[in-house]
């Protein structure tokens, strides 16, 4: 039978176990630590994927594979290499149209490109982690002129005559978009490019920052103003946009949904309700049209969700583009 003494050393011993709690709060995710009568806080972690599992849809996957062409790439943005695909039937071509895309695979953003007219070049830059790193990249204008010009003399070499750069395409996969929203902020770039591709990547920060709109915050719209200006521009028929995303709820920072309605309602635009079947087993929740404008929204609050509206790119890329 225990004495007074142990049983005072199995209540200090009670009292000093650690207790672990993990509480939800405005989407994030914070450990809370009782120790001896002390409570400490452990920062939240900077995004709080989904845990969510989904059986429903059959996230379909492309496959590398060869479609020819020439390979070549040159050291672009922050030291990176820039991978860059040219056509067989370019090559006898002055003028090239050109997609860059940003963050992904090479061979993806390559095979989409290559199921489109075979006049059309494909360049790729991957910058890292999350928007930001592509954002601070091209918010000087003169690196976005750079890599431009770095295409232009890759093409031209691998031409054997000097080539022009046609029409401009941009593509922002997830973080990717950073880079699409810096370059056209330019008044000089949004003029050059003919169209924008966003897939599942338009975010921006909640005011204060990770309060969410349900507990009384804000989009931080300054992340958004270009392309609400660049989707007025579609809508006149001087551009063409398509944003396509998911029902991803980040909970640190705006989701693609909660940016899309915002850019809508800045628009006058409302959605229409869908049911339908998407690219690669994706299931269409909503879309809009308007001009040259459209954005669509599918289902899914998981990672294969947000997986799917990469490989679904040559779709998409081709819907943009017809």
């Amino acid at each position: 039978m225990p004495t007074d003494s142990s049983r005072s050393t199995d209540a200090g011993a009670t009292l000093r176990l650690v207790m672990i709690a993990t509480v939800m709060v405005l989407g994030r995710s914070s450990l809370v630590v009782a120790q001896a009568g002390q409570t400490t806080t452990v920062p939240a972690a900077s995004q709080n994927p989904s845990p969510m599992v989904e059986e429903t849809r059959s996230h379909q996957r492309l496959t590398q594979r060869s479609v020819g062409g020439v390979q070549r790439s040159f050291v672009g943005p922050e030291g990176k290499l820039v991978e860059l695909w040219l056509p067989e039937s370019a090559r006898t071509r002055a003028d090239i149209d050109l997609v860059v895309h940003f963050h992904g695979a090479a061979w993806l953003p390559e095979q989409a490109v290559a199921a489109l007219d075979g006049r059309t070049a494909a360049a790729v830059v991957n910058l890292g982690v999350g928007s930001g790193a592509y954002h601070r990249a091209f918010a000087d204008a003169p690196v976005f002129d750079s890599l431009l010009a770095g295409v232009t003399r890759e093409l031209s070499a691998a031409t054997g005559k000097a080539v022009r750069v046609g029409r401009l395409t941009l593509v922002g996969y997830s973080a990717g978009h950073g880079a699409v929203r810096a370059i056209l902020r330019e008044p000089r770039h949004f003029a050059r490019v003919d169209a924008v591709l966003l897939l599942d990547g338009m975010h921006t920060s909640y005011v204060p920052d990770g309060t969410v709109l349900a507990a009384g915050g804000a989009l931080d719209t300054t992340n958004l103003a270009a392309f609400a200006e660049f989707a007025r521009a579609a809508m006149r028929g001087e551009k063409r946009f398509l944003v396509t995303h998911s029902e991803i709820f980040p909970g640190t920072f705006a989701s693609t949904t909660e940016t899309a309605d915002w850019v809508l309602h800045t628009l006058g635009l409302h959605r229409t309700p869908v049911l339908a079947w998407g690219p690669l087993g994706m299931q269409q929740l909503s879309e809009v049209r308007a001009g040259r404008f459209e954005l669509l929204g599918f289902a899914g609050n998981t990672a294969p969700d947000h997986v799917d509206q990469l490989h679904a790119m040559p779709v998409f890329l081709a819907r943009l583009l017809r």
